[in-house]
């Protein structure tokens, strides 16, 4: 059996979203799976315990990027030989790198040759002479305007790797827990009003407005957040909701927006593990980077903000437009009428158009 390193170095939804690619590489190159490969996935912190969480993935190993993450490490020669010295040990003669189209997989695939990894595939703009052995280029050899988990299983593909039969290609985690004991038996909307960066967050009173207006709507309310969030998630939840502020793991967080009815939250990693695991999202969507690429994959999907703003495609970590109307703009009663739609099955057509407009021009 070989061993095939999968790179993804980025953070939780990211890694979330090479799920398919990694069944594929772990599926091997013949399509019966008589040949599976053992797949060591490679990634930051930030996305190690969602690595943990894909199948497929026999081993996780974590390291820093210096040029991914944000801050980002310095790189010294005993960073880059902690890297080199674990691929070199670990036996691993293949590896699929797994990069968003801003994103270059040559620096990673210099220290994998460095480590002795004979053949390679990525995705690069740059000329890759001897770093890459499978190249493919973006905008010719496949689009941009794509779902990013399409692109990554499009890289596997290009390496060989195909996802066995009757795989559907959707995001997918390993053994989602039970979390009733958490959050009860009666059916629950969950709302997590946290977002990694200032340009991707709707405001917290406009949160605690639409967590009130989905209780009056009949609706039980479960509020999720990280340690770092429990200040949001108090006051989003009020005085009635369910507050996990805090409470949750990254693997008690899929099981409870598993047992969801929808789940309400931005363009953040939580939203990529709700489509994980089949529950429908209402997304307040930045359109700082585009929802073709980005928006929750494969589940029901509820679009919201203004996909057209003046900072559409800055890729901004804080907005650059005064008041943010992007997000802002977006009322809590519009929040309620998508959830109402998603749990009645019924998707939005704008947020059809929005999605979708681009594929079908692949």
């Amino acid at each position: 059996m070989a061993r095939v390193l999968v790179a993804r170095l980025d953070s939780m939804g990211d890694v979330l979203l090479a799920g398919p690619a990694v069944r594929a590489v772990a599926n091997g190159r013949f399509p019966d799976g008589s040949r599976p490969n053992q797949v060591v996935m490679l990634c930051g912190r930030e996305g190690e315990a969602a690595a943990g969480m894909l199948p497929g993935a026999a081993e996780v190993y974590s390291w820093d990027s210096p040029w991914i993450m944000n801050p980002a490490p310095k790189m010294t020669g005993p960073h880059a030989d902690r890297l080199i010295e674990y691929v070199r040990n670990s036996r691993i003669t293949e590896a699929v790198i797994l990069t968003s189209f801003h994103q270059s997989p040559l620096p990673l695939a210099l220290l994998l040759r460095l480590a002795g990894v004979e053949r390679i595939t990525g995705a690069s703009t740059d000329y890759a002479g001897s770093l890459l052995d499978v190249r493919l280029k973006p905008g010719e050899d496949f689009p941009e305007d794509q779902p990013e988990a399409e692109r990554a299983l499009g890289i596997a593909e290009a390496g060989g790797f195909r996802l066995p039969a009757g795989d559907d290609g959707k995001l997918r985690i390993a053994s989602v827990p039970d979390a009733r004991g958490l959050v009860g038996d009666d059916p629950y909307v969950v709302v997590h009003p946290g977002a990694a960066v200032p340009a991707r967050a709707w405001p917290p009173l406009h949160h605690a407005a639409a967590v009130e207006l989905l209780q009056g709507a009949g609706h039980r309310v479960v509020v999720t957040g990280g340690p770092g969030e429990t200040s949001l998630t108090a006051t989003v939840a009020g005085p009635s909701a369910l507050d996990l502020g805090g409470r949750t793991d990254l693997r008690t967080l899929a099981g409870v927006m598993a047992g969801a009815d929808a789940v309400v939250t931005g363009n953040t990693g939580p939203a990529h593990l709700a489509a994980a695991v089949g529950t429908p999202v209402a997304c307040l969507f930045s359109p700082v980077v585009p929802a073709i690429r980005w928006a929750p994959y494969g589940v029901p999907l509820e679009l919201l903000g203004d996909q057209n703003a003046a900072c559409r495609m800055s890729r901004a970590r804080v907005c650059p437009v005064p008041g943010h109307p992007c997000l802002d703009s977006v009322s809590p009663e519009e929040v309620v009428a998508a959830v109402e739609r998603l749990i009645g099955g019924v998707s939005s057509l704008s947020t059809h158009v929005s999605t979708r407009r681009k594929a079908r021009n692949r």
